[in-house]
């Protein structure tokens, strides 16, 4: 571990020498690109030995190995004028995307569409590049090591302030993967793909389950279907598609979900077997996107969107699992409406309400997973009762952060409680964590879903109305010991006189 993460520290020391790179955010993405071409080199290199006739849809002398590998190589002006010249014209736009090498060169032209070479000395980027090729992606310890370093880019990459949407802990996507249990030929998408932490989740839990010969690899691989409409989480995404052996991940999509179509465009061709996300928190579209979406369901915020286009895309008996804030369960107006149809046309069997500081040090916003079934209109109104569970801290933590992150294995008591939707969760019993909720309940409370656990005492209330009227209340006994602290010293002033 300590080698490749000291190469990843020389690295970034030797970018902030160079006066074109401005900050974490630019460095990262300088970063990334170099570390894809490695990475695609090294999964060549591989290929190269399992197929006899390969062809790489890039240029030979654009290849890693023809101009980056040899640390004699070139440097300085003539690397500069090589990468900004030669490199980045042709791989944005002059890759053959058609022909044999056509998906593969559309896959490296969707990476480099919206890249940049922010290096401005070719001397240091050589040496950037020299310590790259210390790494041998092809070497699985290495590979493994990159992988626990791939996340602290990431998590540098939220220092920086460049949106906390893009990683979600490992723990949650790990639990929320295993729960719906994708199988190897259902179709899984991510429709606010970030990095592919969900989608990255899915092909270790496939493979380890499921996929068992090369036939199974290729109907795993076609299974995977993200969307990502930044441009950065979308390179990372697709690098990290090929280090988990999707070697042409042309279904990594760079792209506005929300606003490609029409939602009454997307039909049965487009629906999907399992939807697992962690859609953005408090994001707002920009002004239109909303119009995409029917009248009763037109909001401006980037999670009822995506929470709405989920339940358009699953198929029938398709499963989902979506990360949202506290605000959607006590929220009104739109959001009651989009409840109410989720409630009306899913099975919404579990709600997992996880404690505080679960995406410390990122956000302290509370968030619960919502995992539902998509049910045939036969059966609506498809949910009959929730079932809730609060995740508890373990023993002997009272906070989540960067040094104490969640632990996957926390997940086991509702990993044991959980039960089979087949038998309607039959096995299933009320716990001091666990507890269910009627239709007709919900309904009564206007579709309030933020619901608190009636084995415990009065818990801190996430209703903002409600803490509201805490506050007002709190300010009200303030200055009612003001006024008699002001009549105590008042009096004691006058007896001084």
């Amino acid at each position: 571990m300590s080698n490749v993460s000291g190469i990843i520290k020389s690295i970034q020391d030797i970018m902030r020498k160079d006066v074109g790179v401005d900050g974490d955010a630019q460095r990262i993405s300088q970063l990334v690109w170099m570390f894809f071409l490695k990475i695609y080199d090294d999964r060549e290199a591989e290929i190269e030995v399992l197929e006899d006739h390969y062809k790489s849809p890039l240029p030979e002398h654009l290849r890693w190995r023809n101009w980056a590998a040899d640390p004699e190589g070139m440097t300085g002006e003539e690397l500069g004028n090589f990468v900004n010249l030669q490199l980045f014209p042709t791989l944005k736009n002059r890759l053959a995307v058609s022909g044999p090498t056509g998906e593969r060169g559309k896959v490296i032209r969707n990476v480099f569409e919206d890249a940049y070479n922010y290096m401005k000395s070719g001397t240091l980027m050589r040496q950037v590049i020299n310590k790259i090729c210390e790494i041998d992606f092809n070497n699985t310890q290495d590979r493994h090591t990159f992988g626990s370093i791939y996340e602290q880019i990431l998590k540098d990459l939220q220092s920086a302030g460049n949106a906390g949407e893009f990683y979600t802990p490992r723990a949650v996507t790990k639990f929320i993967v295993d729960r719906v249990d994708p199988k190897l030929a259902e179709s899984v998408l991510d429709p606010a793909c970030g990095t592919g932490g969900f989608l990255a989740c899915t092909i270790d839990h496939k493979r380890h389950l499921y996929a068992k010969n090369a036939a199974d690899e290729v109907v795993l691989a076609a299974s995977i279907h993200g969307v990502e409409k930044k441009a950065l989480p979308h390179m990372l995404c697709t690098t990290n598609m090929i280090l988990h052996g999707i070697d042409t991940p042309t279904q990594i999509e760079h792209d506005n979900m929300l606003s490609r179509r029409a939602y009454t465009d997307y039909g049965e061709a487009d629906r999907v077997n399992v939807i697992i996300t962690n859609p953005p928190f408090g994001g707002m579209e920009e002004d239109g996107v909303e119009n995409q979406f029917p009248a009763p369901l037109r909001t401006r915020e980037t999670a009822d969107l995506f929470m709405a286009l989920v339940v358009r895309l699953l198929k029938s008996h398709g499963r989902a699992a979506v990360v949202l804030p506290d605000g959607f369960l006590f929220g009104e107006g739109m959001k009651t409406r989009l409840k109410e149809m989720l409630l009306q046309q899913c099975h919404l069997h579990t709600i997992v309400r996880l404690p505080n500081g679960v995406f410390n040090p990122y956000t302290g916003i509370k968030t619960n997973i919502l995992f539902f079934t998509k049910k045939p209109e036969a059966e609506w109104p498809a949910t009959k009762e929730v079932w809730f569970y609060e995740h508890p801290y373990p023993e002997g933590v009272t906070s989540y952060n960067k040094t104490r992150p969640m632990q996957f294995e926390e997940f086991a008591t509702e990993c044991a409680w959980w039960g089979e939707e087949a038998d309607g969760f039959a096995a299933r019993v009320e716990t001091p964590q666990a507890w269910k909720v009627s239709l007709e309940d919900i309904a009564a409370r206007n579709y309030n879903l933020d619901i608190k656990n009636p084995h415990v005492g009065e818990l801190v209330a996430h209703d903002p109305d409600k803490l509201l009227a805490q506050y007002q209340a709190q300010q009200q006994d303030i200055q009612s010991l003001r006024d008699q602290l002001k009549g105590i010293l008042a009096a004691a002033l006058e007896r001084e006189a």
